[in-house]
């Protein structure tokens, strides 16, 4: 029996974690908030390490102006010596804080946005069929590839930007020692060149907002495309949903053209403002040295204290940037994350019934009876699948099973031993068999009989690794009647109590659909199983079929017993096999073969033609109704 290996300490892997917490959801700051507050040790190291290299990149200038007054000015070598060495060391201190400050922020970065998206993943399971009706693809792929980094470079602000606000204090205090005036102009000086710059980063945040919105429209937009090209280019509408893209695309391109005319006078001023700001302090320092009230070694180091200030600036700058554009994210990270599911547990769930029971749909009429194969027939397939729904508890209901109202039992109990398995279920892309394994400890024969069930045993053979093959995203490197096979192989190796079968075989051929439909009926024996379709060779193999119309059973019985008594379930399941069995060869085109020549002597008379080999529906149910 393989032991399972214990999972490694936060500190040598710090993410995936086990368990991402709970998150605060009151508002865009709070779960910013929190997303710091629970690596809060990893936050006061990166704020210590950041204060520390911040701080330090503002003692050279001091260091400079001590060499050249003490060294140079006195002429005294050992001063100068010593004051380069201390300079060289203060470098080498520098790099290593530095290090350690990228690598701590790196870490917060890291956590932050994995944690978020553990947090959307563990949503996402917990809404179940809630999720797909409330937000789209589009939505949760522009989540992963752009909010997620965002709040990520957010938590920066956690770091350099406390160790910005120590260094301007500190520079305060070494300035007041030189000049009270030079002082109050580089105080004060500095803050008016960020606040310079908060207008075009107001104009700037509103127009990334429009666009961000747009974008994450648009890219919804191309995933139902992406999802429904086929549907699109039956009903001939991949023009008109082209062309509707391209409108969309380009308004967002002018989007884009604004927000980035935006950016770059944002860069401009930021870059060209402190530039010309040195230049005034600089020339201010240099009059002042004139006049003999400072130094020329107080003079350099007033010029290395405004050129290192640019430091902190520019990441004040840069959080007064990321913080709203962090706030727009954590926005939407927390709409997804309020998100409540259709169905919750009652603070006191009924017992699940101890073993296999009857599941009864009211509103429909329609009985599973335990241990049995039922089919449901429907001419609307949305009513057959709300029946489906209700029977499954995707949806409120008064539907029964065991006698206690399914709404009253856990909803794990439920999920646990009732599945529904629709022929579009998405198949995760990455080795074969972790797509078809729902537990761990699946062993060979268990695959193997749930591929040899669902027919898809030419499948694997046909992958050059077999179950080690690996699936590309949407499992396009298989056909669409292979997915479906694999599809319900996975549903028949995941063995639950009830299994819900939403047109299992409508993309297969009449000679495997056969294979299946017996196939199935094998391994789900003494098994609750209800398969919608309508298939002749699927029902008839049920033991029970019944016949929805307008949302309620209105005859069950028998296949063959509904042939004969229902003329609209005949029409039904008949117009199906029709549309399923391929058209007869076109007659051949050209001059007509000549006749052969009369024979002799009369003919003997011929045998009758041999019954019709049953490889369309319609042979094989009429030879499985004549048995």
């Amino acid at each position: 029996m393989s032991r399972r290996r214990p999972e490694p300490p936060a500190r040598e892997r710090p993410v995936p974690r086990t368990d991402p917490g709970t998150p605060d959801l009151r508002g865009p700051g709070r779960y910013l908030w929190w997303l710091a507050v629970a690596q809060r040790g990893r936050v006061l190291r990166g704020s210590l390490w950041g204060s520390l290299w911040m701080c330090s990149l503002m003692l050279p200038p001091y260091f400079l102006s001590r060499a050249v007054d003490d060294g140079l000015r006195q002429r005294d070598p050992e001063a100068l010596l010593f004051w380069v060495a201390v300079i060289l060391v203060n470098g080498a201190a520098v790099a290593c804080v530095g290090g350690l400050r990228h690598r701590t922020m790196t870490l917060i970065r890291t956590d932050a946005a994995h944690r978020t998206a553990q947090l959307v993943v563990r949503q996402a399971a917990r809404l179940g069929a809630t999720l797909p009706r409330k937000v789209s693809v589009g939505e949760l792929a522009h989540l992963q590839a752009g909010d997620m980094g965002r709040i990520a470079m957010t938590l920066t602000i956690t770091g350099p930007g406390v160790g910005a606000v120590l260094a301007y204090a500190a520079v305060a205090v070494l300035l007041f020692t030189l000049s009270a005036v030079l002082a109050v102009v580089v105080l004060f000086g500095v803050p008016l060149l960020a606040l310079a710059v908060g207008p075009l980063l107001g104009r700037l945040h509103g127009a990334e907002g429009t666009y961000r919105e747009r974008e994450g429209e648009l890219t919804a937009r191309a995933a139902d495309i992406v999802s429904g090209l086929g549907v699109l280019c039956g009903i001939g509408g991949k023009a008109a949903f082209g062309r509707r893209y391209r409108e969309s695309s380009r308004a967002l391109l002018g989007d884009g053209y604004r927000v980035a005319a935006f950016t770059s006078w944002v860069q401009a001023i930021g870059t060209g403002l402190p530039v010309i700001f040195l230049a005034a302090v600089t020339w201010i320092s240099a009059r002042m040295a004139a006049a003999g009230t400072i130094t020329v070694g107080e003079t350099v180091a007033v010029y290395g204290y405004v050129a290192a200030l640019l430091v902190p600036v520019s990441f004040f700058v840069e959080g007064a940037d990321t913080l709203p554009r962090g706030l727009v994210a954590a926005r939407r990270v927390i709409g997804v994350l309020a998100l409540e599911p259709d169905m919750e547990d009652r603070p006191d769930p009924a017992p699940a019934p101890d073993g296999p029971a009857a599941l009864h749909d009211p509103r429909s009429g329609l009985t599973l009876e335990p241990g049995r194969m039922t089919a449901l027939v429907a001419a609307r397939p949305d009513e057959a699948r709300a029946v489906v729904d209700r029977l499954a508890r995707h949806t409120e209901s008064d539907a029964t099973w065991g006698g206690a109202r399914l709404s009253d039992v856990a909803l794990a109990e439920v999920r646990r031993r009732v599945l529904v398995a629709d022929n579009d279920a998405h198949l995760f892309s990455g080795a074969l068999r972790s797509a078809l394994a729902v537990r761990d400890d699946h062993t060979a024969d268990e695959f193997d009989r749930a591929l040899r069930s669902a027919v898809a045993e030419d499948i694997v053979a046909a992958l050059p690794d077999g179950l080690g093959s690996r699936l590309v995203p949407r499992a396009r490197n298989v056909s669409g009647g292979q997915r479906q096979r694999l599809r319900l192989a996975r549903a028949l190796l995941a063995d639950p109590e009830v299994l819900l079968l939403v047109e299992p075989t409508s993309a297969l051929d009449a000679h495997t659909e056969a294979t299946v439909a017996g196939r199935v009926l094998e391994a789900r024996q003494g098994r609750t199983t209800l398969v919608v379709s309508t298939s002749p060779l699927l029902l008839d193999r049920a033991a029970r079929v019944s016949y929805l119309v307008d949302g309620e059973v209105v005859a069950s019985g028998t296949h063959g017993e509904l042939l004969a008594s229902q003329p609209g379930y005949r029409a039904l399941v008949l117009r199906a096999d029709d549309e399923h069995t391929p058209p007869a060869p076109p007659p051949p085109t050209g001059p007509a073969p000549a006749s052969p020549p009369p024979l002799p002597h009369p003919t003997p008379p011929q045998a009758p033609p041999a019954p019709p080999h049953p490889t369309s529906r319609r042979a094989a149910l009429q030879e499985g109704t004549s048995r």
